[in-house]
């Protein structure tokens, strides 16, 4: 019983989060229930990310074909270094996540709406993990599209109408980012008859000369563009952090936009790049000037915004600068550092709107006026927003330096250091936009809505802190993230050969 269980766990990883989404409905009249069951769902699905990470560190890769059909006839969910490295952000970040939810969740939803909200966030959940586990390109936009119509619903259901509006947008605009995915692979099927992304990548080379597979490039590359907010199709992003529930915008900010970027990675450089590099195109160029475009736009807006969750959500816009930077190198030390700061920045901003979202649901407001004077009224969030962002700015024994410095390197190993001084200018402005949240939480006289009010409650405090600990643990000790880094960027650039 025992060998079946660990034989099924591929599988598993998708269909028990599946599972849960209608129960969660089903079970509507027992708000608490839900949570519990979801809460168990998201930590059963981290201890399967845990085991499947082993095995693939001890054995290799894990391939599972569904239903008993070997690929590529059948979908075969395959598991690698680098999916598991992904999965395993996903599962934690919602296993800390669920918790934090018990409290911050009534805050924007009341009575009978509350089982909808989890099941949409079980179906997110599932979403995002069937795109990292499963082996079928197609696949990939079926699990795309369950996550985004789960995220657009999470987003509407903020108290602020102008949640309607920023999932409204979103949904326009993810709608046209899943269609360019859907049209690039439907491309790729009609060149090699195949939807299996191995078999893709062992057939592609033989058709690099056919104008189809740059054309399938180009609208997959611009589809996963539109999903992970690569600058200039970020547009969606800000309003829909800023006006999505607390417990939404800290689970899509630290998990779906890693999803993409990992989507990104498998097509570039597993699929496609091994028959398209060949042939010149300068991706790696094209990547380095977004990439750049987008961290100095994103720090400079972050700078000006009055609500600090928008704040935040520009902050990300360069965050996925740094990046896409890392990609751009094309290096097994630039997608190290890429890889890196996917797991890093999940910690650094979950932990900071974790925080946001404790100063929300004492102050009512996401003002940063409105925020003066709070630091002294509630000390261990106004620590953990500060602990934060020390470590999206990038101080040593924090997870942000860990990144940084790993990029500095792979930016002077490839002879670019203008970019290594660009890095540095994109933590500069980082401190300019962080210390004016500290000042005002701290050093201004206190708001009438800060006088009245006092410390967030234990049920959000300890899953914020548990990711304020984790950014200083795993800035400390790198051995599992940097050597889980290093092997998944390997097998990256070895599919290239």
């Amino acid at each position: 019983m025992a060998h079946a269980f660990l034989d099924n766990l591929p599988a598993l990883q998708v269909v028990i989060p599946l599972l849960s989404a209608p129960l969660c409905l089903v079970l509507a009249r027992w708000p608490r229930l839900v949570w519990t069951m979801c809460t168990l769902v998201t930590w059963t699905a981290f201890g399967i990310a845990l085991a499947l990470l082993q095995t693939v560190l001890a054995e290799g890769p894990v391939s599972y074909a569904m239903g008993g059909w070997a690929a590529p006839w059948g979908i075969e969910y395959r598991i690698d270094a680098v999916n598991a490295y992904v999965a395993l952000i996903v599962t934690g970040i919602a296993a800390v996540v669920l918790p934090y939810a018990y409290r911050s969740v009534p805050l924007y939803i009341h009575g009978e709406r509350v089982p909808l909200f989890y099941a949409l966030l079980m179906l997110c959940f599932t979403g995002l993990l069937g795109m990292t586990v499963t082996g079928d390109a197609f696949n990939v936009f079926v699990f795309l599209e369950i996550s985004s119509l789960s995220m657009y619903g999470l987003i509407s259901q903020g108290r602020d109408r102008r949640s309607l509006t920023a999932s409204f947008q979103y949904l326009v605009m993810g709608t046209i980012g899943g269609t360019f995915v859907l049209i690039g692979i439907g491309f790729l099927y009609v060149l090699t008859g195949t939807l299996n992304m191995a078999d893709l990548a062992a057939r592609l080379p033989d058709v690099t000369q056919v104008r189809t597979l740059h054309t399938a490039f180009a609208f997959i590359v611009v589809g996963i563009g539109l999903k992970l907010a690569m600058f200039p199709l970020h547009l969606w992003l800000p309003n829909a952090y800023a006006y999505a529930p607390s417990t939404a915008t800290v689970f899509i900010a630290s998990t779906a936009t890693k999803v993409a970027v990992y989507i990104l990675l498998r097509f570039v450089y597993t699929i496609m790049g091994p028959a398209l590099f060949s042939e010149g195109i300068p991706y790696g160029q094209i990547a380095i000037v977004l990439a750049v475009m987008g961290l100095l736009t994103g720090s400079f807006v972050a700078i000006f915004q009055q609500n600090i969750k928008r704040m935040l959500a520009y902050s990300s816009i360069a965050q996925i600068g740094y990046i896409l930077l890392g990609i751009g190198f094309a290096s097994v030390l630039g997608l190290q550092a890429a890889l890196l700061h996917l797991f890093n920045h999940a910690l650094m901003k979950g932990a900071l709107f974790m925080a946001v979202g404790c100063f929300v649901y004492r102050l009512g407001s996401m003002s940063i006026e409105d925020m003066a004077g709070v630091g002294r009224r509630m000390p261990w969030t106004f620590a953990a927003f500060v602990m934060g962002g020390l470590s999206l700015i990038g101080v040593p024994l924090t997870v942000g330096f860990v990144s940084k410095w790993y990029l500095v390197l792979a930016a002077l190993q490839k002879g670019y250091w203008p970019l290594a001084v660009l890095i540095l200018i994109g933590s500069l402005l980082a401190v300019v936009y962080i210390w004016r949240v500290v000042e005002t939480a701290w050093f201004a006289k206190p708001s009438l809505r800060a006088a009245e009010v006092r410390e967030a409650p234990l049920a959000m405090l300890i899953p914020t802190w548990i990711l304020v600990l984790a950014n200083i643990y795993f800035g400390v000790n790198t051995t599992m993230t940097v050597g889980v880094a290093d092997l998944a960027a390997r097998t990256l650039m070895e599919s290239m050969r």
